[in-house]
């Protein structure tokens, strides 16, 4: 590993493609995501999509739980 990199689980923000490997949601499914719940978990950064990691576990969490109601993921 080279000195500059920080691991996925270190970092605040994570592109779509490093969110989708690491929380195991394919590429597509992640974006779609991110683009509808933008408001909660995403924010665009020119025309890149950037998935706020903590609260992208915090939004999993409540609807693992129940917390939103709707289909669960």
């Amino acid at each position: 590993m080279d000195q500059n990199t920080i691991p996925v689980s270190e970092k605040f923000l994570l592109t779509i493609r490093e969110a989708s490997e690491y929380f195991n949601i394919g590429i597509k499914y992640m974006r779609r995501l991110a683009e509808e719940h933008g408001d909660s978990f995403a924010i665009r950064n020119g025309n890149r999509l950037l998935i706020i990691r903590r609260r992208f576990e915090e939004y999993i969490l409540s609807r693992l739980t129940g917390g939103e109601g709707g289909n669960r993921i």
